[in-house]
């Protein structure tokens, strides 16, 4: 397949899951019942920190998870005291349990009160062109306050070869501006054009028959790889194409 014929293809797809049908299927539903910016980019980070394994199962423990924040995160993580964390024992996701999501609100809380929030922590500091050093340090910023070290674990860290998918779908909903109501595009501040693919089983063995992956292992050295080849398609929408691949993995089992 020709370059332009590859493009053509892919952004068909783009555009077929790329509304807000696609929104009922997909974790991205939860950041979706909030309207205020810090209850989308709270929710939505959580949702997308147990994205792994039965959507269904995900979803559900979602929103769970938002009930036991009384449905208005931001408000319950500023001023939540050590008592109320009380509420989340018996929360389990897999292998993210209570110690985990008690360790997530107060490392929450520290970022709003003193870091200026998800977005701002997040944010690439450098002149790279991605977020790999951003992530890897959001994440010890995450962790500088005293925790266990299990709960680690749940934040991928791309300096140390991990692929990051969980973040790097988060940003996409909280960066991307798709004009389509699924991605909301809250954080001005960050460029749409540093996004990455999210690369999972579907993503990555659909760009792999496509001819725009040869790395065999889901790492980083495969995120910038199809980062790569993404961009030569749309180099100022990039992660766009997680709903093509995504698409035609998952739906269409491509």
């Amino acid at each position: 397949m020709t370059k332009e014929a590859l493009k053509e293809f892919l952004d068909e797809k783009v555009t077929q899951y790329n509304n807000p049908k696609f929104i009922t299927t997909d974790p991205i539903q939860i950041p979706h019942l909030f309207s205020k910016k810090e209850d989308i980019e709270i929710a939505g980070f959580l949702a997308a920190t147990i994205a792994w394994g039965n959507r269904k199962m995900i979803i559900k423990n979602s929103h769970k998870l938002m009930n036991l924040l009384d449905d208005a995160p931001h408000d319950f993580i500023i001023n939540h005291q050590e008592k109320d964390l009380e509420r989340f024992e018996g929360f389990v996701h897999r292998t993210f349990n209570s110690i985990d999501i008690k360790q997530f609100v107060k490392s929450l809380q520290h970022l709003y009160l003193y870091h200026g929030g998800l977005e701002k922590s997040l944010i690439i500091k450098d002149n790279s062109s991605n977020y790999r050093t951003a992530i890897s340090n959001f994440k010890e910023l995450f962790f500088a306050i005293p925790h266990q070290q299990r709960t680690q674990k749940h934040i991928s860290d791309p300096i140390k070869g991990s692929a990051a998918k969980r973040i790097h779908m988060y940003l996409r909903w909280m960066v991307r501006k798709d004009n389509s109501g699924v991605d909301f595009g809250v954080w001005d501040t960050h460029n749409p054009t540093h996004l990455s693919c999210p690369i999972d089983v579907h993503s990555g063995n659909v760009a792999r028959k496509l001819g725009m992956l040869k790395r065999k292992q889901n790492d980083w050295k495969a995120v910038s790889e199809l980062d790569y080849n993404l961009r030569l398609l749309d180099k100022n929408d990039p992660s766009k194409y997680d709903f093509a691949l995504f698409g035609l993995g998952v739906f269409e089992g491509f």
